[in-house]
């Protein structure tokens, strides 16, 4: 109960225009924010580039926030949502086929292979469709819960188990036509 009436306090402070209480606030949030915009973007830079975009829009609308959602929720939902609206941007662009990934690991000897792994694995998850894409990155990445997913994408948690059975189906077909 601490963490959440220390929670509740920060977001009362931040909600006030206390910027350190904003910054402690979505700090135990930020690998994971990113971690979302990565992989629903497939490129780090932009990531980037979405994750600000979603931090300035969360100091903006926080005021706004009502609470029936916790703040992480509700901070997932405009990152992703960041990361859909860069990509799709992007899209009317150019397309960039040069995927990064990102790395946590170490840097030790397996550093390239794991590397080669996650691009793969990146390049097969951009293969998948768009509501697929979002659904399996929210839960894989973004440890949002079925029913998460289900009010975020505005569809019966069936249609996420759906979604995600699929998304993990085509994931795998992607990787192992890679590999031929």
């Amino acid at each position: 109960m601490a963490a959440s009436a220390t929670e509740a306090a920060l977001l009362a402070k931040a909600k006030q225009g206390d910027r350190a209480a904003f910054s402690a606030l979505l700090h135990p949030y930020r690998d994971r924010l990113f971690a979302v915009c990565v992989r629903t973007i497939g490129n780090r830079a932009d990531a980037e580039d979405a994750l600000q975009d979603a931090m300035i829009a969360i100091w903006q609308n926080l005021p706004k926030f009502r609470g029936e959602a916790s703040i992480s929720t509700w901070a997932f939902r405009i990152a992703t949502n960041a990361a859909l609206a860069l990509v799709r941007k992007r899209r009317e662009i150019t397309v960039d086929d040069d995927a990064e990934f990102v790395f946590e690991g170490d840097g030790g000897p397996d550093f390239a292979e794991d590397h080669a792994v996650r691009d793969r694995v990146q390049q097969a998850i951009s293969t998948l469709g768009e509501e697929f894409r979002v659904a399996l990155v929210l839960r894989e990445f973004g440890d949002y819960t079925y029913e998460q997913i289900a009010e975020y994408q505005g569809v019966p948690v069936q249609t996420v188990r759906s979604r995600l059975n699929r998304a993990r189906k085509q994931l795998k077909e992607a990787l192992l036509a890679q590999e031929l």
